[in-house]
């Protein structure tokens, strides 16, 4: 039985998003032999996600794949994914801040997800600590280069200090010591 399942999980995953009638029929057939298993359950939770927008729906197919193993490494980033598209901010922080503690998960998306979530919630400078901490933890230069692209990009949505403002405060000052310099000297 154990064939037949991994045949319909690995049918499922291969067509996956772009032959999306395969992807459910196979994904039916492998849930059918296995109700509890995590990759079908997460691809399910991706599929409604992704495809569907059905955020409920597949926030209970990513809840049943944890709660059938809690260390499956590869539902957390969609989880969170889906979380933060839901505007579900604080579940998704702890769900991440969770999945940075197991072992093998992929910690530089992990952070990456965790500053999309700080962008989200307009906290930027966050944002980049999240991001910095996801290069560090990169082990892919073209991962890298995306992380910096999107740290040019968070760093344009910060509020512009306005820098006439300081030039003219500071033209006032230097031209009230004029003259009071003057008015000593008289």
């Amino acid at each position: 039985m154990g064939n037949l399942i991994d045949k319909y999980l690995f049918q499922a995953l291969d067509s996956y998003p772009y032959e999306l009638e395969t992807t459910v029929e196979s994904l039916n057939y492998a849930l059918s032999y296995d109700a509890k298993n995590t990759t079908a359950l997460c691809l399910m939770g991706r599929l409604h996600a992704e495809i569907l927008s059905d955020y409920e729906t597949a926030k209970n197919y990513f809840q049943q794949a944890l709660a059938e193993n809690i260390q499956a490494v590869e539902v957390y980033i969609h989880y969170a994914s889906v979380l933060i598209c839901n505007e579900d901010y604080k579940e998704a922080e702890k769900l991440l801040d969770y999945a940075l503690t197991i072992k093998g998960s992929d910690k530089a998306v992990l952070y990456a997800m965790k500053a999309i979530m700080y962008e989200h919630l307009i906290a930027y400078k966050k944002a980049l600590k999240c991001l910095k901490k996801a290069k560090v933890h990169a082990y892919n230069n073209c991962y890298i280069e995306g992380i910096k692209s999107e740290e040019a990009r968070i760093k344009d949505k910060m509020p512009k200090k306005n820098k006439k403002k300081k030039a003219s405060k500071k033209k006032s000052k230097s031209a009230s010591d004029k003259k009071k310099k003057k008015n000593k000297k008289k």
